[in-house]
């Protein structure tokens, strides 16, 4: 701090010091203690998305893919083949025999048709879910509005904190002219 700096400080200082009101001088300005005569929260009112899993259990159709089996039309064709041999005789017998043979193998795939159409087809329970979001509104105090006095005058600023009963403040002095 330069010595007219100085010169210029000290009456203001004493002034200051008289008056009961502390101060510390810091280059062309000082700090004061001023007193808070009001405080007013500001809010603002936000609106707050929170996602939530929301499941269900769904009937699903199911139908089970099994291998086409051989297995009912030739045991068809052999039941089929011994009835028929039991009838006819001589080479009827044997046209008999063969006819029978057809007709169970077409009896036995039938028979496995029918069973495949009604009886594989089942619902079983699937679990679905899905992702909503449910929107509140909230309010929040994004800072305060603080009414102080200094010297008789008051003030107004906005803090990130509520203060307590007093606030210190910057006083600068500039020459005038």
């Amino acid at each position: 701090m330069s010595y007219a700096t100085r010169n210029r400080l000290a009456p203001v200082v004493l002034a200051l010091g008289v008056c009961g009101l502390p101060a510390v001088a810091v280059a062309d300005a000082f700090y004061a203690n001023a007193k808070v005569t009001d405080v007013q929260p500001i809010v603002r009112v936000v609106r707050v998305a929170t996602p939530q899993e929301v499941c269900w259990d769904e009937p699903v159709r199911r139908e089970n893919r099994r291998h086409r089996s051989h297995v009912p039309a030739v045991l068809g064709g052999i039941i089929g083949g011994v009835v028929g041999n039991k009838f006819g005789s001589g080479r009827g017998q044997d046209a008999m025999t063969v006819a029978g043979a057809l007709l169970g193998a077409s009896v036995g795939r039938d028979a496995e048709y029918r069973q495949r159409a009604y009886g594989d087809t089942r619902y079983v329970s699937a679990r679905r879910c899905e992702i909503e979001e449910t929107v509140h509104e909230e309010e929040r105090v994004e800072g305060y509005r603080v009414t102080y006095r200094y010297r008789g005058q008051d003030y107004v600023t906005r803090m990130p904190n509520a203060p307590g009963d007093r606030i210190r403040v910057r006083v600068r002095v500039e020459p005038v002219g």
